[in-house]
């Protein structure tokens, strides 16, 4: 037989289960499956958590870029002598994205994939895969990419490739 003391507890542990079954919008009856609908719903909570900070540093790199007239390359080694390639510029010009693919191919690292936007800004991401060539890693690569924007800038302004204040 209960107590009137193990009711109110019995009661009030039904009351706080009927409001976690409405706040994680569980149909379930049972108190176990209320728990573990509530345990998912947690987790759903969490992976977008995770997403929108995820959202929120992309806006601010994003942003910080833009405040930024210098272009950004970040190359990165994926192994089997393959490169992630990001370059980032607040400002595009005709003929970047071919410099910048050429430069690549004098590398001697061939295009496997890319993605570009050319419109106000400029992105690129590439991964280029090595073809024999010694002594090609992050930093010969960034610099590479560096003097393909010069040189695509100082053609656009008629100025030389040593214009430093083009980048």
């Amino acid at each position: 037989m209960m107590s009137s003391r193990e009711r109110k507890k019995a009661a009030a542990l039904q009351e706080k289960l009927q409001l976690l079954r409405s706040l994680t919008h569980s149909h379930a009856l049972s108190d176990t499956s209320i728990i573990m609908d509530a345990s998912k719903y947690i987790k759903e909570l969490k992976q977008k958590v995770v997403m929108l900070n995820q959202e929120i540093a992309c806006a601010q790199d994003s942003r910080s870029r833009q405040n930024s007239s210098y272009p950004t390359v970040k190359v990165e080694t994926l192994g089997h002598g393959s490169f992630l390639v990001n370059v980032f510029s607040d400002k595009s010009c005709p003929g970047l994205l071919v410099s910048l693919l050429e430069a690549l191919d004098e590398l001697g690292l061939s295009v496997l994939e890319a993605t570009a936007t050319c419109a106000d800004t400029f992105r690129l991401e590439a991964i280029g895969g090595e073809n024999l060539v010694e002594n090609v890693d992050e930093l010969v690569i960034k610099q590479a990419m560096l003097r393909a924007i010069r040189t695509a800038r100082s053609s656009q302004s008629g100025g030389t490739e040593d214009d430093d204040d083009q980048i």
